[in-house]
């Protein structure tokens, strides 16, 4: 006869075998705003972009459905982070290399963007505005329509690019570019050093040529 703890036993069992098929089947949910990514080397810095692409769907996107003045995760689901290989300049200001969790707080004509130390967060949900890194201000302008929501690279040179943000009829662009390296610090001077003095012969002058001349 079964007891009440096998019965238990077998539940926790079962329980743990059915997880990674709930997992799989949550891996393959379609989502409304599906994930993306972008890449650009500029030089030869590697800077890509994680983010999920929500879609207008008919609906006011600026200032309604993402609200003017509220903090934005930039996307949708988990918060949109940007990864830069080494150190760039943002609007002429520095990021260190690493990867953030970039917000933006909108409002109707300019933008407040956001580079958060937290890369791992779920939307704005534990924002901590102390792990800021950088914070920039750029000006929205007016664009074609663009359905979903996208991030591309343009005006590449060998050393900058542009990161522009799209959606429904805004653009918002951000000026990327290699950090300078650092200047070289002086060479080391090479100290002269003095000539060595000749060594004294010990021998009495002309010594030497008595014991060629002599042969002692």
């Amino acid at each position: 006869m079964r007891t009440p703890k096998f019965r238990l036993l077998s539940l926790v069992l079962l329980a743990l075998a059915a997880l990674p098929l709930l997992g799989q089947r949550a891996s393959n949910r379609l989502r409304p705003s599906p994930n993306a990514s972008v890449s650009q080397t500029i030089g030869v810095t590697e800077v890509t972009l994680s983010y999920s692409r929500p879609g207008a769907k008919g609906r006011k996107v600026w200032g309604e459905l993402v609200p003017y003045g509220q903090l934005w995760r930039t996307g949708a689901n988990e918060a949109t982070t940007i990864s830069v290989s080494k150190d760039v300049l943002i609007e002429g200001q520095k990021l260190a290399a690493g990867t953030y969790a970039l917000f933006t707080l909108p409002t109707e004509n300019e933008w407040t963007v956001v580079f958060n130390k937290n890369a791992k967060l779920w939307g704005t949900r534990d924002y901590d505005a102390a792990q800021d890194a950088l914070r920039i201000k750029v000006k929205p302008q007016p664009a074609d329509h663009e359905e979903w929501m996208s991030f591309r690279f343009t005006d590449l040179t060998d050393s900058s690019a542009t990161l522009v943000l799209r959606w429904e009829k805004l653009a918002v662009p951000l000026k990327l570019q290699e950090a300078p390296a650092p200047p070289a610090g002086p060479a080391p001077s090479e100290e002269k050093k003095p000539a060595a003095a000749a060594e004294s012969d010990p021998r009495p002058e002309g010594s030497g040529v008595w014991q060629f001349d002599t042969g002692g």
